[in-house]
């Protein structure tokens, strides 16, 4: 995957300083890769499952080395505090994604068309999020409106997860009830994971004043 080139982010850093703004857009985008393989998983493709724990440990690698280049970074665009959280709560929504599918595979489940509209629901939340994340310093007022777009994503995730859970009342098939509860589940723990992040950007935006 085509990394983030420094270009215009460059100038947010001083000589010398760890672009770790720019390594957690890094993670974001290895995020939205691995809920696009997510959502075609969710298609019915079950192969994009590998692709899902792929992108899972890519993310994985560019939260670890935004760690690193926040223990030697100096000054930062955003609190090192925030960046931290940011990194950690957008890990959450990519590890809720790679265990539903994990889960389903144990379960011997397909996903159906219920989790497919939650997973596309949760991919538009996460390019919400990663597009907010460049805009925390010089343009707040865009990445707090971006976060507020993927808390809409959310709830939305939520409507369509009780009109599952609902449509469930009439299954006889009590294995069936219970696996399909459980990956339910785990598709609103994502939306959950998605509102915590975006929670997370307006808190920055708000402590800078």
């Amino acid at each position: 995957m085509k990394k983030l080139g420094l270009g215009a982010l460059r100038s947010w850093f001083l000589p010398g300083i760890p672009p770790v703004l720019e390594l957690l857009v890094d993670q974001g985008r290895h995020t939205v890769a691995g809920m696009a393989a997510f959502v075609r998983w969710a298609s019915g493709d079950p192969v994009a499952g590998e692709e899902v724990r792929a992108e899972e440990h890519a993310a994985d690698e560019a939260r670890r080395a935004a760690a690193a280049a926040l223990r030697r970074a100096f000054v930062t665009p955003v609190e090192p505090e925030d960046l931290f959280s940011l990194s950690e709560r957008l890990d959450r929504v990519m590890n809720q994604a790679k265990d539903l599918v994990r889960e389903a595979e144990v379960l011997e489940m397909a996903p159906d068309e219920p989790i497919l509209q939650m997973a596309r629901l949760a991919l538009g939340g996460v390019e919400c999020l990663v597009r907010s994340f460049p805009l925390l310093e010089k343009d707040p007022d865009r990445a707090t409106a971006a976060a507020d777009e993927a808390i809409r994503k959310q709830r939305a995730i939520e409507r369509v997860y009780r009109s599952a859970m609902a449509a469930l009342v009439s299954c006889h098939d009590l294995s069936e009830v219970a696996g399909k509860r459980e990956l339910y589940r785990r598709a609103a723990r994502i939306g959950d994971a998605i509102e915590h992040v975006a929670d997370r950007v307006w808190y920055a935006v708000v402590k800078r004043g």
